[in-house]
């Protein structure tokens, strides 16, 4: 079957590769000149695929006054005249309840544990270089409150098979030398060892080469969809300046992008963009700068080794597609680093980015069918793009093929 999937990020890739593992020809479709150039380019770098907790959860409702008030603060939101904004914060209060909550973190374990064998399949199959490491995770809390709370999470997590443990603040020290500086500051943390990190933009880059040249998939870069072209309960084009491209499924893996092209057919998707930032140290300083990967929930910050750098990435703005306070945030990212990991590095020479990640309400992505009987979405990953990626591009294979997926995808349906 000819399938034409949109986007040529983490997500649009590795669907392109699982339909190709099928036997499917592929074409991709992207707006820009090159793969991974948006949300995709310079993210966190972990796979979390054992510690996927929502960013909608009890505990964020108490701090929410003085994230939105504080101009420092990890959560940001900036109001702006927009109605889809405002219908996005409510879901999202509204997911911020308990069971659904807990809910959601397990059903995001499922998920997880699916896409690290897929990545795992995928890099084995096509040997891909791209600073990839088994090198777990530790997520340090620098509030007792916050800690307790946190390994409460942890048992039930455990119990559904996330491989956990909780350490003190010395025993955080301990597992990662790095944190001695900051060791003061913490309450504890919570051990994942089976985390991965590595480089999401150069596994594209090579997952895109891989695709054309192994596997014969038809990559049309500078090419942005302007339209579907549907006839009934189907859609038989996608539009483009240089002419329509006619295939017989569709899948949408355009992040932000999937919003307008799907809203034009009567398809409204729960996405809006949650702003982020990155820096990345170049020849950081191995004394200095962490061997596993580390998230301060406090500042909500994600640190990851890549090779001989340091990728730092974090904050969440609630603003829309503008990026006007880019230069204050990044600063401010700067010093909240080097809170943590002074010596990592010379951060006045950082390389800096901007991106703004296509989430959820409820951080679970959009993966399924459409009204339309040839359209499939796998889309709005937010912050797990690079995590989740692998998995929902297997869950989209599955349903195209006729196969039973191997978690349930009604979870992830797009009107759920």
């Amino acid at each position: 079957m000819r399938v034409c999937v949109l986007g040529a990020g983490v997500v649009g890739l590795t669907t392109a590769w699982s339909l190709v593992r099928d036997g499917h020809d592929v074409t991709i479709v992207e707006a820009r000149g090159g793969a991974a150039l948006e949300a995709s380019f310079a993210n966190g770098g972990q796979l979390s695929y054992s510690y996927v907790a929502p960013l909608a959860d009890p505990a964020v409702l108490p701090k929410l006054p003085a994230w939105l008030l504080q101009r420092d603060s990890a959560l940001r939101f900036i109001p702006r005249f927009d109605l889809h904004q405002w219908r996005w914060c409510i879901a999202f209060l509204l997911a911020c309840r308990g069971p659904r909550a807990r809910q959601t973190a397990l059903e995001l374990l499922g998920l997880g544990a699916l896409s690290k064998a897929a990545l795992h399949e995928i890099v084995e199959r096509e040997s891909i270089a791209f600073d990839h490491v088994r090198n777990g995770k530790l997520v340090v809390y620098r509030d007792r409150h916050d800690f307790d709370r946190a390994q409460r999470k942890m048992d039930v997590l455990v119990a559904a098979g996330s491989e956990q443990r909780a350490l003190d603040a010395s025993e955080c020290a301990v597992l990662e030398p790095a944190l001695t500086h900051a060791q003061p500051l913490l309450a504890g943390g919570i051990h994942t060892p089976s985390e991965e990190a590595g480089d999401c933009q150069r596994f594209c880059v090579a997952l895109a080469d891989a695709l054309q040249r192994r596997h014969g998939v038809t990559i049309r870069y500078g090419t942005p969809v302007q339209s579907l072209v549907s006839e009934g309960a189907r859609v038989v084009a996608a539009r483009c300046a240089s002419g329509d491209i006619e295939a017989d499924a569709f899948v949408v893996a355009l992040g932000l992008g999937s919003v307008p092209l799907l809203g034009a057919l009567g398809v409204h998707l729960p996405i809006y963009p949650l702003t982020g930032y990155s820096l990345t140290i170049h020849a950081a300083q191995r004394r200095h700068t962490p061997r596993v990967s580390v998230t301060d929930l406090h500042r909500k910050i994600v640190y990851a080794p890549l090779g001989k750098r340091l990728r730092i990435a974090g904050m969440v703005e609630i603003a829309g597609l503008g990026d006007a306070q880019q230069a204050g945030r990044v600063a401010l990212l700067k010093r909240q680093a080097q809170e943590i990991f002074p010596a990592a590095g010379d951060y006045a020479c950082a390389e800096t980015w901007c991106g703004h990640r296509p989430a959820t309400p409820d951080s679970k992505p959009l993966v399924g069918a459409t009204p339309y009987g040839n359209l499939w979405l796998n889309t709005g990953h937010g912050a797990l793009g690079f995590t989740l990626a692998c998995g929902s591009a297997r869950l989209i294979a599955d349903v195209i093929a006729g196969r039973p997926p191997s978690v349930d995808i009604a979870a992830y349906r797009y009107n759920r």
